[in-house]
């Protein structure tokens, strides 16, 4: 919608950001004015990439958050306005969606106690309703890109990216749900059967406690496992180590707004670099609410099977391992050596 020399766009997220300022750019505009709680990075793109750039911020203005203190305050304003917005004070849910995920925040799910209310989920279902019959899938990587899928038991295939994604959204309405704790800088995962996601982060200095919040993934949740297994089947042992530390660091330095910034930059660069021998096939079951890994094939496979079957002793002297083990344990024993003497004090 626009008039009057101005334009109203919907996007969020520094990526978005970051695409939406080239075509700003190429019209001229020279002044953002956006609502939303993702104000770090949309500004942190806004000034990488268009430092020339003005941005108005109402949540910062006084003005504003005096007079709007809640979303309670927005609807009411709405309604008075005759403002149609998709709310209400029964479903008072912010839901945020794109190809890949939709969150949904605020209402009962502030209390990370209540579980969601029926009929809130829209890409995903209850695992107890799913089909009785698992799907079985074979997925492709290449560089660790996912290139191709394959539906095993109907031969359905896909193989562009937006084609793969959509149809593994389909397929997956019972998915699998990831639990993020990100009260910690980092963040820690746990696997638990749904496709939720609780999202408590905290940016010290510039933003407030995030409430609680339901993500449903399913496509990028099959992806995700099916992508661990067959990096751990074509990737060294030490570099995959490095590999998932530098994950870690990718996803706080987007999250908090850094993506165009150097050090950004550089892990993606080694995370590419990490993915380049990522190639082969996983073959996965998807069924009420969870991916089971069946198997794998890749031309550059780490596993040499005659070297760790229990079946040949192969390339391998046993009693090569007794250096191995002296030479370890020669610190524990020094250790418990020196903790013995002070227990004896």
């Amino acid at each position: 919608m626009s008039g009057k020399g101005s334009v109203v766009l919907a996007y969020s997220g520094g990526l978005d950001t970051s695409c939406i300022l080239v075509w700003l750019k190429e019209q001229g505009y020279d002044v953002i004015a956006y609502l939303g709680n993702d104000q770090i990075r949309f500004e942190l793109t806004c000034y990488s990439l268009a430092p020339q750039i003005k941005v108005i911020a109402p949540w910062r203005m006084p003005e504003f958050y005096n007079r709007f203190q809640g979303r309670n305050d927005l609807m009411e304003y709405a309604k008075q306005h005759g403002i149609p917005v998709p709310v209400t004070p029964k479903n008072p849910w912010s839901m945020d969606e794109n190809l890949m995920h939709i969150s949904y925040e605020a209402g009962i799910l502030e209390n990370p106690k209540n579980q969601a209310p029926p009929g809130l989920y829209t890409k995903t279902q209850d695992p107890a309703k799913a089909p009785n019959s698992p799907d079985t899938l074979e997925i492709e990587f290449k560089k660790g890109v996912p290139v191709k899928v394959t539906n095993v038991g109907d031969g359905t295939t896909h193989s562009t990216a937006l084609e793969l994604f959509l149809y593994l959204n389909e397929v997956a309405t019972g998915g699998v749900i990831t639990f993020e704790d990100w009260s910690h800088e980092v963040g820690t995962q746990f696997q638990l059967p749904w496709l939720l996601t609780v999202h408590l982060r905290k940016i010290p200095g510039a933003e407030p406690s995030r409430c609680p919040g339901i993500y449903e993934t399913p496509a990028g949740t099959i992806l995700y496992h099916a992508h661990l297994d067959i990096e751990a089947f074509t990737m060294d042992r030490e570099v995959r180590k490095i590999k998932q530390g530098l994950g870690l660091k990718f996803a706080e330095l987007v999250y908090t707004g850094f993506w165009h910034s150097p050090e950004c930059e550089f892990v993606r660069h080694c995370i590419a670099k990490s993915q380049e021998r990522v190639e082969g096939k996983v073959q996965v079951s998807v069924f009420k609410g969870q991916v089971y890994i069946l198997g794998r094939e890749s031309p550059l496979s780490l596993y040499n099977e005659e070297l760790v079957s229990m079946n040949v002793q192969g390339d391998y002297e046993p009693v090569d391992a007794t250096g191995f083990i002296n030479i370890n344990s020669l610190r524990l024993k020094e250790y418990h050596r020196l903790q013995n003497k002070v227990t004896a004090k």
